[in-house]
Formats: structure tokens, C-alpha cells, sequence
């Protein structure tokens, strides 16, 4: 694997992990795209580091878990918006 990708791959962990960013936020913030996020916190961080991979699929699965209300809770703001 390549340095810049190596150092892309642990700096993504890194800021899931810190800031509980969900793989759409991550790849908004370093203009990558979404697929290229997941493939690099789930297959290329276990290469490189397994402990932090486990760190950021706990977030990842965590987040994946609230998305429901997440998207209640934008469909509510979005008829507030429109009614109100």
C-alpha cells in the first residue's frame, strides 16, 4: 500500500473515532468518496491496524444503529421548515 494512502486511511480512523463522524460526514470533509471511506476503515485499517479498525467499526456500527432517528428527526425539521 502507498504512504498517502496509509496516512488517508489512519487519519479517516482518527477522526471517526474522535469526532463519531458517520462515513458520509468523513467523506465530505476530505472530498473522497463515500465507498473509498468505507474500504478504507474496514479493509485497508485492518491491514494496518486492527485495534484502532475495531475502534472505528464500534462508531460505525453505533452510528449505523441511530440513523433511524436521524432521519426522523430531519423528515420532522423538513415539514417544521415547510409549515411553519
Amino acid at each position: 500500500m502507498k504512504d498517502y494512502i496509509e496516512e488517508r486511511v489512519l487519519e479517516l480512523a482518527r477522526y471517526i473515532i474522535e469526532t463519531k463522524a458517520t462515513v458520509r460526514s468523513a467523506a465530505k470533509k476530505y472530498r473522497i468518496s463515500k465507498s473509498t471511506v468505507h474500504k478504507d476503515v474496514t479493509e485497508r485499517l485492518q491491514e494496518l491496524n486492527p485495534g484502532l479498525c475495531q475502534d472505528v467499526k464500534n462508531v460505525l456500527d453505533n452510528n449505523k444503529a441511530e440513523r433511524h432517528i436521524r432521519g426522523g428527526l430531519a423528515t420532522q425539521k423538513k415539514y417544521k421548515k415547510r409549515n411553519g
